[in-house]
Formats: C-alpha cells, sequence, structure tokens
C-alpha cells in the first residue's frame, strides 16, 4: 500500500505532524512536494524559477499551520505555488508580450506526462514560446491545461472573475497558436 498512495494521503501525516511542530516532518513535506511546486512554477516564472519554487515553499513552510484538512494540502500548495510564482514572474524584468501565439494541443500533449518532456526539442520550444506569454496567460494555461481545472478552480486560485479567465485563456490559446512555427 505505501506506493500506491495518492500523493495527498502520504501527505496528510506529514502535515498534521508539521502543524504540531515536528521539524522532521516539515522537512519531508518541504521535500514531498517541491517536485510538484517546481513544475507549477516553471512555465509560469520560467526566468525566475529558482526563485519562484524557494516563495513558493517559503509561504508554505509559513501557511501549513492554517491548513484546516491535510487532504486539501496540495491543492492549497497549488493555489499557493501559482501565485507566488506569478508574483515573482511580475516582478522580475519586464515580460515580453507576443504579438501573435502554436498549437495548445502540443502543450498538453507534453505537459501529459507532468512536464517530464522538458529537456528534448519539442520541450524547449514550447517552454520558449510560453516565457515569451504574459504572466496572466502562463497562470491560466498551466492551471487549465496542465493541471485541468475548470474556470472556477482558476478563478479562484487567481482571484479573478470566471468570465476573465474564460477570456485569458481565449486569449492565451489565440497567441500560443500564432506564435507555434513547427
Amino acid at each position: 500500500m505505501g506506493d500506491s498512495l495518492a500523493p495527498w494521503d502520504a501527505a496528510a501525516p506529514l502535515v498534521r505532524a508539521a502543524q504540531r511542530g515536528d521539524a522532521l516532518a516539515m522537512d519531508d513535506l518541504l521535500e514531498l512536494v517541491t517536485p510538484y511546486v517546481r513544475r507549477l512554477c516553471a512555465p509560469i516564472a520560467p526566468r525566475d524559477t529558482a526563485d519562484a519554487v524557494q516563495e513558493a515553499l517559503i509561504a508554505v513552510f509559513r501557511g501549513v499551520r492554517g491548513v484546516r484538512d491535510p487532504q486539501a494540502f496540495y491543492g492549497w500548495v497549488r493555489a499557493v505555488s501559482v501565485r507566488e510564482a506569478v508574483r515573482v514572474a511580475r516582478r522580475g524584468a519586464g515580460e515580453v508580450v507576443l504579438a501573435d501565439g502554436g498549437d495548445v494541443a502540443r502543450l498538453v500533449e507534453l505537459a501529459g506526462s507532468g512536464w517530464s518532456g522538458w529537456g528534448d526539442e519539442l520541450g524547449v520550444d514550447v517552454r520558449d514560446l510560453l516565457a515569451r506569454l504574459p504572466v496572466r496567460h502562463r497562470a491560466v494555461l498551466v492551471l487549465r491545461e496542465v493541471e485541468g481545472l475548470d474556470e472556477r478552480a482558476v478563478a479562484a486560485i487567481l482571484g479573478v472573475p470566471e468570465g476573465t479567465v474564460k477570456s485569458r485563456l481565449h486569449r492565451a490559446r489565440s497567441a500560443f497558436r500564432k506564435a507555434w512555427v513547427r
């Protein structure tokens, strides 16, 4: 049963222990979620991924005591990570905005394996194209296309109305398709 545990099931006892002040459990918990945090932050803050991951993990460390349901820990980490990645990306050097924009299905295909394909040529091209999109478009694409969240959940995480998510998603997909030259 150990290897078949869902990530949130594996995290739940660590969350409870970390909330009680167990430093080793907190260390294990942060180690457990770091790959997930990195996977979320990399496409949103591609130029500052390390900073975004660090800021997200600090926020997790500081906020874990406030998590009411340990089973919801990964959802909470997702929201924290995206918020921090967007903040770090916005404070970085100015964004380069595309006048035009590839095939979002290719992004989804690449992302289907948890972004593990980023080392190959297709992955490099997708990463480069994403880096040229505005951060608000990167965030909505990652949450919708990669994480598979519906518009309502994306809106809650980003703190914007659902209609805003729909329009950003439309613009992001359009920009991605237009820029895709493969």
